[in-house]
């Protein structure tokens, strides 16, 4: 009886991603140590998802499958070790497969697995090939895309049990969708109608992913964040930035019935505690309309409706006071080294502006596809401030589960006025 020494599949051209109804064409190879009897030699597609209630868990709680299409290389016989790899060229995935995902709560898996079925009581032999589908987001496809995102909340700034006003916080974004690489300009507007300074402005990109297993769980990571300088009393700031989005995975998992991806600019004051959120996409191909508006620059984008003043009592209490209009300094962008892809994906390489310092505790964000989520890798790095005006990631840590997650797209876009605030 002979023992198999090698037994791999091994894709055509060594490639790792493929479109949806793309064909996958490769081989099987065995090798053996003398002969072995089968009854069968076959090849699969498999396209599933599953979710586990723990991190890192492969023991699904919620499993789904997309399809599965087999093929028999091989007919009942006796293998030996002459021979040749056995090739197959008619599997896919179908145009309906979802695009891959890697999440530390479940995955959207494509593979190529193979099987040796021998005769009874024997050993069967089995291996496996991971691939990668990418269906790309066409943000064009989304309504108002183009058009800029406007949220505002008005927030009563309290000292020491003490009414001293109101700060109104304003966030706009050029766009409602991006792809890698592109830079979303910000526009931040604070009315500090009050005697107290406030604390310093953040914003951050975050992504939310939603895990449907016995509940949802949800995953809400900080992406990238740059902060500003407070506002003094009675001042009305303005503060303009850009975040440059990472190499992440799309907004849509099409046909995914159990993880969800939602993307959110998010600005808050840390004192008043206050923070208004703009749901965003993260696509494919990038959005190519004109918006209405007459023009995508930010400097352009007119002023956001705010809320209407406060009641005369409040402000007959604390007098007259003319609001100077100021420009807020940026503090500190958090930076981090350049990803590194999977062979087959093009990307421009960003370098920072500023050396950087490596520690073993943070260990270098990399991605294996464009398509699936980021994980951690070998290597040192530690987030530095830069003068750079755009910013990249910074350490990429998980929050505790679940967590109350921001609303959805939809949600968030049923109102014109619809906001976040921490705090109330």
């Amino acid at each position: 009886m002979g023992k198999v020494q090698l037994f791999e599949i091994r894709l055509g051209e060594s490639r790792v991603v493929y479109s949806p109804g793309e064909p996958l064409a490769g081989t099987v190879t065995v090798r053996l140590s003398g002969s072995l009897q089968y009854r069968a030699i076959k090849v699969s597609c498999v396209g599933s998802c599953g979710v586990s209630n723990k991190i890192n868990d492969t023991a699904w709680t919620v499993e789904e499958q997309y399809f599965n299409s087999t093929l028999s290389l091989a007919d009942k016989g006796t293998d030996a070790l002459s021979q040749p790899p056995f090739p197959f060229l008619s599997l896919s995935a179908p145009a309906s497969a979802p695009t891959s995902f890697e999440g530390p709560f479940g995955k959207v898996l494509h593979q190529v697995k193979a099987v040796i079925d021998t005769p009874r009581f024997s050993k069967d032999y089995k291996c496996n090939k991971i691939f990668y589908v990418l269906c790309p987001l066409n943000l064009n496809d989304i309504p108002d895309i183009e058009q800029p995102n406007t949220m505002s909340i008005t927030k009563k700034f309290n000292y020491k049990l003490v009414k001293s006003g109101n700060i109104i916080l304003t966030a706009t974004s050029d766009l409602r969708g991006y792809i890698v690489g592109q830079a979303i300009q910000l526009r931040t507007d604070i009315e500090n109608k009050s005697g107290r300074d406030t604390g310093a402005v953040v914003a951050s990109l975050l992504q939310k992913v939603a895990y449907k297993s016995r509940r949802w769980i949800y995953d809400l990571r900080t992406i990238a964040e740059v902060e500003g300088s407070g506002v003094k009393a009675w001042k009305h700031a303005e503060w303009k930035e850009q975040i440059l989005v990472p190499a992440l995975p799309q907004s849509i998992l099409q046909g995914c019935s159990l993880i969800h991806i939602d993307y959110y600019i998010q600005v808050s004051l840390k004192s008043p505690e206050v923070s208004v959120t703009l749901p965003i996409y993260i696509g494919n191909i990038a959005v190519n309309r004109v918006p209405l508006s007459p023009s995508r620059s930010i400097q352009h984008i007119p002023s956001a409706v705010v809320p209407s003043a406060p009641p005369e009592e409040e402000e007959a209490a604390s007098g007259y006071h003319p609001m100077d209009n100021i420009s807020i300094p940026t503090k500190s962008h958090s930076q981090q080294q350049p990803f590194s892809y999977a062979p087959g994906l093009s990307f421009q390489e960003i370098r920072a502006d500023s050396e950087q310092t490596g520690s073993p505790n943070h260990p270098t964000l990399c991605l294996s596809t464009g398509a699936t989520v980021p994980y951690y890798a070998e290597g040192n790095v530690v987030p530095v401030p830069t003068a750079s005006s755009l910013i990249l990631p910074p350490e990429y840590s998980t929050w505790g589960y679940p967590y109350e997650a921001p609303p959805s797209y939809e949600q968030s876009c049923s109102s014109a006025n619809s906001s976040i605030s921490n705090g109330n």
